[in-house]
């Protein structure tokens, strides 16, 4: 009943208004596949898919990995463990808009500290703004210092629960460390990389903080004056909240959805065949 209320209902609705010419005077009429039609061939669409997948993988490869290692590191015999183990969940717990004002100063033009230590390494400095592939880089960097702690505690929880026979085994037989990693951790830890892949690349598809207020000023929705950094959840927000423009809003929302299914469904494939 409570899936049926706040999922299943909301999931449905949207389907509806997106057939449907829907502005903020209320419902006009029946459209059929027209929002889609128009959707299909907006270059704003194609753009913003685009910037999301871009930054969905600059963001979820580095993360996981980095996580991997974390975790490994987190499940040796280390002095102040508990602290450590604590101490990946601050960038959880903070604010999401203070993580975002902050890493915005960091990536700023003029008196940015990542420009600052490029300055130092004798780079030109970066209008992180002004570029695609610039923006892309900070807003993945902002995602990854909030999450990589988060997936390294699943995968912590993960790797205890591995065999410790099977690490002397190895050990006895003349296996690294590095071995071991690949050749005992990570197959046995596979469910919970399966499940953080496809909890990535849900939260991936539906980043929408982090480049808003990256995006500070007139064009903080647009995702920059050349849509350089608009991902889908902002172009969706833009035409269903700034332009009122309800059944082209909810048709992006419901490809958004699709995708995510897509995506999900072959990440699952795609491990299920490796395993």
């Amino acid at each position: 009943m409570i899936f049926a209320v706040f999922g299943l209902f909301p999931l449905v609705y949207t389907a509806w208004v997106s057939v449907h010419e829907w502005d903020i005077a209320g419902q006009g009429g029946f459209v059929g596949l027209d929002n889609y039609v128009m959707l299909f061939s907006d270059p704003d669409f194609w753009n913003a898919t685009c910037n999301t997948i871009g930054m969905l993988v600059l963001a979820t490869v580095p993360q996981l990995f980095c996580a991997l290692v974390l975790a490994s590191l987190l499940n040796q015999k280390l002095r102040g463990l508990t602290f450590l183990r604590m101490g990946v969940l601050l960038p959880i717990v903070t604010s999401v808009a203070a993580v975002g004002i902050v890493f915005s100063q960091i990536f700023d033009r003029d008196a940015g500290m990542a420009n600052g230590l490029l300055g130092l390494a004798g780079f030109a400095p970066i209008d992180w703004h002004a570029d695609k592939w610039s923006s892309w880089t900070a807003i993945a960097t902002m995602v990854n210092w909030r999450w990589t702690g988060y997936n390294a505690l699943i995968y912590l929880a993960a790797m205890q629960a591995v065999p410790r026979d099977l690490y002397e085994a190895a050990t006895v037989d003349g296996a690294s460390k590095v071995r071991q990693f690949f050749s005992i951790t990570v197959p046995n830890i596979r469910p919970a990389i399966l499940f953080t892949v496809i909890m990535s690349t849900i939260a991936g598809m539906q980043l929408f903080t982090e480049p808003l207020i990256f995006g500070q000023g007139g064009f903080a929705i647009s995702g920059g004056s050349l849509r350089q950094f608009q991902t889908l959840s902002m172009f969706m927000f833009e035409k269903a909240f700034r332009d009122f423009d309800y059944g082209y809003g909810s048709a992006v929302a419901w490809l958004i959805f699709l995708m995510i299914t897509l995506l999900a469904v072959v990440n699952f494939l795609i491990t299920r065949r490796s395993r």
